[in-house]
């Protein structure tokens, strides 16, 4: 088995595309994992050890690209030579920033107590609606096979990190409510 030269998706024997069964993708991460797991090279030479930690590694890094939504999508659209320059690449379109700081306010609004929980219930239905809608298009998107489509694709990757992010710190104030309660 040759990980190096091996996209993500041919070491795992999944076909290139945004929609991945979870549960094939572990499978065959744990089969990968039992081949080429360090103890099984305890009484190898260094070379066979080192190798063997190497091809741990990438099939560790492989499995986190592919079970998360983000990471696969950002690495189909390299793939297919789209290139991302996290320093400038922070252009999103107007409506969506403007939207994205009514939910922040909104969250930051939100008070630490009983009914914060409910408002904050709201919210992130609210916000797991959008991501939801942000992954489906950006499935779509991937599926296409034009610059059209990976430009936009782009566009909504960028735009579900956001969403992503304010998932995560509604969480974060969830858990601040929950244990001030």
């Amino acid at each position: 088995m040759n990980t190096t030269t091996q996209n993500h998706f041919a070491l795992f024997g999944l076909p290139v595309s945004y929609e991945v069964d979870l549960n094939t993708l572990s499978e065959h991460y744990r089969e990968l994992q039992r081949t080429v797991h360090p103890d099984k090279f305890a009484n190898a030479s260094n070379q066979e050890r080192r190798i063997s930690v190497q091809k741990a590694a990438q099939i560790n890094e492989a499995f986190q690209t592919l079970k998360s939504p983000i990471r696969r999508a950002r690495y189909i659209l390299e793939m297919r030579g789209v290139e991302f320059d996290d320093q400038r690449d922070n252009t999103v379109d107007p409506m969506f920033l403007m939207e994205q700081i009514e939910l922040r306010e909104a969250l930051a609004e939100i008070p630490k107590n009983d009914q914060g929980l409910m408002k904050l219930g709201s919210l992130q239905d609210d916000i797991q609606q959008k991501v939801q809608q942000l992954t489906s298009e950006l499935g779509e998107l991937l599926s296409e096979d034009s610059d059209e489509a990976m430009n936009r694709a782009k566009s909504n990757l960028h735009k579900l990190q956001f969403m992503d992010k304010l998932q995560q710190e509604a969480e974060n104030v969830e858990e601040d409510i929950a244990n001030s309660l």
